[in-house]
């Protein structure tokens, strides 16, 4: 059986920040309190029965700088490979736009169906076709492996890969909080969703 551990990274604000909308082109680095967060997760993956053979991440720091920090010498993945169909999307317009701003633009229903049913709103540059084609290839590579898989991404990735899968076990929301992460089993070749926005703290 192989298990593909889909992550997103740790925050990129803190508390008094002015949250904005980070997409494929602001490359922020972890902020303080989401580098404690990819520590939490590295302790909680280096307490479990995971053991990584293989690692992937974004070009994006945040990924990169999360999944580093999972890997502790636990884990076997030689190196973080870097995949460009799991950079963030392209926020367009609004890219690193206060969210506040964004919301007042396109208002809490063009947001709500973005986080519930993956439906772009206006404005932005998303290929749900082609992400979603990626994720079932990503799948297709793994379905003869056994082992653990990491992956770290961001949040408008993410949610993509529940419409490529086989089955989804667990009624989980669409949308992954930062420093949260879902399991996916292949097993038989059939892929499924056993977990889907857990954080270590849950």
């Amino acid at each position: 059986m192989m298990r593909i551990v889909i992550c997103r990274h740790g925050n990129t604000f803190d508390k008094g920040d002015v949250v904005t909308r980070v997409g494929a082109r602001t490359d922020l680095p972890l902020s303080k309190s989401g580098r404690a967060q990819a520590q939490q997760l590295a302790e909680h993956f280096s307490a479990s029965n995971f053991v990584f053979s293989e690692a992937f991440c974004s070009p994006l720091k945040r990924t990169q700088q999360t999944a580093k920090s999972i890997l502790t010498s636990k884990h076997h993945a030689n190196k973080l490979v870097s995949l460009e169909f799991l950079t963030e999307i392209d926020y367009g317009i609004d890219e690193n736009i206060a969210e506040a701003d964004v919301v007042f633009r396109l208002g809490q229903e063009a947001i709500d169906k973005w986080d519930e049913e993956a439906i772009p709103p206006s404005g932005w540059v998303v290929q749900p076709n082609e992400i979603i084609k990626a994720w079932k290839q990503f799948f297709e590579n793994h379905k003869t492996s056994c082992g653990d898989v990491l992956v770290v991404t961001s949040n408008g990735i993410a949610r993509f890969a529940l419409d490529a899968v086989d089955e989804i076990a667990t009624d989980a929301p669409r949308k992954l909080r930062t420093a949260a992460y879902g399991i996916i089993e292949i097993r038989d070749g059939v892929s499924r969703v056993k977990v889907w926005d857990k954080r270590p703290e849950d």
